[in-house]
């Protein structure tokens, strides 16, 4: 790994400062979506008006009758709303100038397909069903230590996303109101994904860049088989073998910039578990040689990365002996 030159490095800090304060805005800026208005009362009383408040989704639902109390909850609305939008679209401003600066000084190396699957999760707000658990995790880590890697340990063609089974009707019901299946919503970042008609894990694009999407080994209460909506072309997510291990890791996200300046929060697991994982692959003799020779050059270089670059992440990993070598998937 090299040191990131010093203004990339200076100009990462500023975008991510940028890109945090927008994501806070859109925060609150979900908050007051929708909207409030004065309702005309009944027939028996039409000059009585009531306060209601609508859903970004449609609903209403009414604050109570026109006073002096609901008067000053339709004003504040109006007021945090407006606000809200104001430093949105400022901070989207800055945002937009940040990421030319990202490509100017070519702070970021991530393929831009990949940020903008990540962002499309988050706009989506899918991304928390989701964890980067295989080679792209590298490019979270050496965000945060502020270096680059080498080629040799994060080339790789394929993302892997690890869906949490356990959240399943919560996802289903966030899907399910973006009227659209997971494809579609990866059709959203490039029309040419489809799924591999044998293996129907797996979207590939025009280009040959894959998405897998991988849950843990079935357990007591999972469904199996499962499709990720009722799209008869969607997502069969695989099993992979000792991805409870992944899923119950400590969360660890970072921005990540890809080579267009673009950016966009990676979240993945704590990169010692991610290290040791990778050590334990790189042992099994069922593995394509190539592909262990990697996990352990992974491995040597998260554990170097978090010793000498984030000594504030040093601990225990997890427990290697839970894990198994069942002949199911395992994240590249």
């Amino acid at each position: 790994m090299r040191e990131l030159r010093p203004t990339a490095s200076r100009q990462y800090i500023d975008a991510v400062s940028v890109f945090e304060a927008y994501e806070e805005a859109l925060a609150e800026a979900a908050k007051v979506r929708g909207g409030m208005y004065w309702h005309k009362g009944p027939a028996s009383a039409p000059d009585r008006q009531y306060l209601v408040r609508t859903s970004a989704g449609g609903g209403e639902k009414s604050l109570g009758p026109r006073s002096s109390e609901t008067e000053l909850i339709f004003e504040r609305f109006q007021d945090r709303r407006r606000r809200s939008n104001e430093r949105l679209a400022g901070l989207g401003a800055a945002l937009i100038d940040q990421q030319r600066m990202n490509r100017a000084l070519r702070v970021g190396r991530v393929d831009p397909v990949v940020v903008a699957i990540l962002g499309k999760l988050a706009a989506s707000a899918l991304a928390e069903h989701f964890r980067v658990v295989g080679t792209h995790a590298l490019y979270a880590y050496e965000a945060a230590a502020g270096v680059v890697v080498d080629n040799d340990a994060v080339a790789t063609r394929d993302i892997d996303l690890l869906w949490d089974v356990r959240r399943r009707i919560r996802f289903t019901t966030v899907l399910a109101g973006l009227n659209s299946s997971m494809l579609g919503v990866l059709q959203q970042v490039d029309p040419t994904f489809r799924i591999r008609k044998a293996q129907r894990y797996t979207a590939v694009n025009k280009d040959g860049f894959e998405v897998d999407i991988l849950r843990r080994e079935q357990r007591e209460g999972d469904p199996h088989p499962v499709r990720l909506s009722a799209d008869e072309d969607d997502f069969r997510v695989v099993q992979a073998r000792n991805a409870h291990l992944l899923q119950d890791s400590e969360s660890f996200s970072a921005v990540v910039v890809a080579s267009s300046g673009a950016m966009a929060r990676m979240n993945t697991l704590h990169p010692l578990d991610f290290a040791e994982f990778k050590r334990w692959m790189g042992e099994q003799p069922d593995r394509e040689a190539l592909k262990r020779r990697r996990d352990v050059l992974q491995a040597d270089v998260v554990e170097e990365l978090v010793g000498t670059r984030l000594p504030h992440l040093l601990r225990k990993a997890a427990n290697i002996a839970e894990l198994r070598p069942p002949d199911q998937r395992q994240p590249s």
